[in-house]
């Protein structure tokens, strides 16, 4: 059963771009996976809203659990520390 995601991500102030620098990394790896972004948006992330909003899907839980321990991405925790200071993310039903 495949697993569709939205992912809300809110930079560090100052981060921004260097949250989209981690993200640009990431995200490549998740093909690898048996994942896809299907969309990627950037907002101005005024009035607390994020700046980055993904819609992601994966084709089982173990393909999005490989995503989520590849060693690849968590070599990045720092990276990801320093530019990220809030994520969310939930499943989803895509129409």
């Amino acid at each position: 059963m495949s697993i569709s995601l939205c992912v809300l991500l809110w930079p560090k102030p100052g981060m921004a771009s260097s949250l989209t620098a981690y993200e640009d990394k990431v995200l490549r790896l998740i093909a690898d996976h048996g994942g896809r972004l299907l969309q990627r948006a950037i907002t101005d992330g005024a009035e607390g809203h994020p700046l980055e909003v993904q819609m992601l899907t994966f084709e089982s839980q173990d393909a999005l659990d490989g995503y989520m321990s590849d060693e690849r991405r968590l070599a990045l925790a720092g990276e990801r520390d320093r530019a990220v200071a809030r994520t969310e993310m939930m499943r989803v039903s895509l129409l």
